[in-house]
């Protein structure tokens, strides 16, 4: 029987990108000076929990609980640490982040891994815009002031730019993407592109997102993508300016989706009313996958309404690692990585 990996081949392995592994400590090292220098305490949550996260399109990892007197409970691997972090912010009130270790299945590529690291943070009282302003001061603090993503050279000293996504449809696309609202076939035309079969409203955004907008976007300094529309939320809220879209930026540099951001919702009824409509878009999209009916975070609803008003963010840690060792492969910042 041949192995896979031979674990012969780890030295071998681990040597040809041992530059990139040590600059990995070197940010590691820089992320938590960063934040204990402004006031933050790290913390550290459960990564076997009983609801992974509500996220419709995330493939989740299963495992079980097994007390001393045999019985048994489902759990799974998390997602993201987010649920648990906001019960912590709402129990104390203090800025934290953590660097912790994720788990998505089914994905796999140059820039995804099955397991990796989430830098996650939430501070109380910080907005959307002061939130951008610390991830900027975050980035300066760990990358060089220039890096290269495939043939881009991507400025990090320069103000990075902030675009909202209307404007970036409307710049690239050629489309009034809130005008469209839920209407695929109004996108489609708007868009000057047929719809495919099955495809909802949000299938064809992401498309264009990807085909249109993306490319564009990052290239020669990081991108804020700001105000997206109020059907991707999440757990953000809307903006009272403006209800049609969501307080909610992600961050891109050469083509990289670095982050996603929220100011966060605190309102525990709407929040269950996602959820629910959540699951039923999951349980519409892959009705032939069992194990899908893992139980409301009940802890988290509860915690939502004593959280005070914060703002959160989950950035790629090895991709953030990708910049700052100038490589394209999420494999090479990885101790042990998949590929």
């Amino acid at each position: 029987m041949v192995d896979s990996v031979p674990c012969h081949r780890d030295p071998a392995r681990i040597a040809d990108r041992l530059p990139f592994l040590l600059r990995r400590n070197l940010v590691l090292r820089g992320i938590r000076a960063f934040f204990d220098a402004r006031g933050y305490v790290e913390v550290e949550t459960p990564c076997a929990v009983p609801t992974p996260g509500e996220e419709v399109h995330l493939k989740v990892f299963r495992t079980e609980r097994e007390t001393v007197d045999g019985a048994r409970q489902p759990l799974w691997l998390h997602t993201s640490p987010e649920f648990a972090m906001k019960r912590i912010v709402a129990a104390t009130g203090l800025p934290v982040y953590q660097l912790a270790r994720v788990w998505r299945n089914a994905e796999g590529s140059r820039l995804h891994a099955h397991e990796f690291t989430m830098l996650e943070w939430y501070r109380p009282g910080a907005t959307l815009a002061s939130l951008m302003d610390e991830t900027e001061a975050l980035l300066r603090a760990v990358l060089p002031p220039v890096v290269r993503v495939g043939g881009d050279m991507i400025g990090i000293a320069p103000a990075f730019e902030r675009l909202s996504v209307a404007d970036a449809f409307h710049r690239y696309a050629g489309v009034d993407i809130l005008a469209t609202g839920d209407d695929a076939p109004a996108l489609a035309r708007a868009a000057g592109c047929a719809l495919r079969h099955g495809e909802t409203w949000e299938d064809l955004f992401f498309r264009l997102m990807m085909a249109r907008v993306e490319p564009h976007i990052g290239r020669t300094c990081p991108t804020f993508l700001t105000h997206w529309p109020a059907s991707q939320a999440a757990l953000a809220r809307r903006d009272p300016a403006d209800p049609r879209v969501a307080l909610r930026f992600e961050l891109y540099a050469g083509g990289i989706e670095l982050a996603n951001a929220f100011e966060e919702l605190t309102d525990s009824t709407e929040q269950r009313q996602r959820f629910i409509a959540d699951r039923a878009r999951r349980q519409a999209s892959y009705p032939h996958e069992a194990g899908l009916d893992w139980p409301m975070d009940e802890a988290f609803l509860a915690a939502l309404d004593g959280l005070p008003p914060c703002a959160g963010i989950a950035l790629g840690f090895d991709r953030l690692v990708m910049l700052a060792a100038g490589t394209g492969r999420i494999a090479d910042v990885q101790w042990l990585g998949e590929g």
